[in-house]
């Protein structure tokens, strides 16, 4: 096994470089750029037209392509993501700062997907048929066709028309009331949570059938265990095997469903200054974020892979 991390850890390697230069093109081959906006906004806040050329050399942005991104990564490797072009803050300092709302974002998102696709797709398996199995799958087919920006721009809309109710809009950090954080992040999270959830629990019931028609469960129960001990104890171990798999996979739409999720609720983490950054081709934030997107995606990726042998000790790695 440790000579197939290894060989994994070395994998990410290539995989994070073409993901950076990938990363790094596009966003320079957008309409318009960092100096064009600078050029654009300079009237209007009250200074003197700026000499293009003299920004374009101050800010580097007149070497080749090529250049900029090997000057970008040889300071990405010292732990140096730059700084921002408008504010001449340093990128790291603010993915620093700003993470932990994101990660405190996307964890609930996932304890409230686990904590929903579970029970309910084992029921609707072990309940194949009833009105409980119907109601699971009706519940799939909506979560999964409903995208989580139309829920929760339904949720800021409607129930402040109805109710006079909308979701706290102004951040609370949990040094200030960690009741009050805990409480704002339900709604964002819940909506995450639910899409992920939707399709974990389509295939934790689809697995869950086709285990239990195995002949070590049929011997389970002829051993006249009960119905909890053979779902949990034999069941649902091998069951898990493509739910994690399915969630390996969900985590760059975690992010992606963050940067939506964090503007429409005002949350001042790594996806709303993504969308700020995007806008104003601030490229050393874009390009920062998005190399530790990538790199915090491939790790949990990896880990996922490694959990198999934990849920099934038949899987070796070699």
């Amino acid at each position: 096994m440790t000579n197939y991390i290894i060989r994994r850890i070395l994998l990410l390697i290539p995989t994070f470089l073409i993901l950076t230069i990938l990363v790094f093109m596009f966003i320079r081959l957008m309409p318009g750029n960092v100096i064009d906006l600078m050029v654009l906004q300079a009237p209007h806040e009250g200074t003197e037209q700026i000499d293009v050329s003299a920004v374009k050399h101050m800010l580097g942005l007149d070497q080749p392509v090529l250049n900029q991104y090997w000057s970008w990564l040889t300071h990405l490797f010292r732990g140096d993501l730059g700084n921002s072009l408008w504010t001449k803050r340093s990128v790291t300092a603010d993915i620093v700062a700003r993470f932990p709302i994101t990660f405190e974002l996307g964890l609930f998102a996932l304890i409230i997907a686990q904590l929903v696709a579970f029970p309910v797709g084992i029921l609707s398996a072990i309940r194949q048929d009833s009105m409980a199995d119907y109601v699971a799958r009706s519940f799939t087919v909506l979560f999964v066709a409903a995208p989580s920006f139309w829920l929760g721009t339904m949720v800021m809309v409607f129930p402040s028309i109805w109710w006079g109710w909308s979701p706290e809009i102004q951040y609370i950090s949990p040094t200030q009331d960690l009741g009050a954080n805990l409480v704002q992040f339900i709604v964002p999270a819940t909506i995450m949570g639910v899409g992920m959830a939707a399709l974990e629990m389509r295939m934790l019931r689809t697995t869950i059938l086709d285990v239990l028609r195995q002949d070590y469960i049929r011997t389970a129960w002829s051993k006249g265990l009960k119905e909890q001990a053979v779902i949990i104890r034999h069941a649902l171990k091998n069951a898990s095997i493509p739910v994690v798999t399915i969630i390996s996979g969900q985590i760059p739409v975690l992010i992606g469903g963050a940067v939506i999720i964090e503007n429409i609720f005002n949350l001042p983490g790594m996806g709303r200054l993504f969308v700020e950054s995007t806008f104003r081709r601030d490229y050393p934030y874009v390009t920062g974020m998005n190399a530790f997107f990538c790199l915090t995606g491939l790790i949990l990726i990896l880990l996922c892979d490694l959990s198999y042998a934990w849920l099934d000790p038949r899987i070796r790695y070699k």
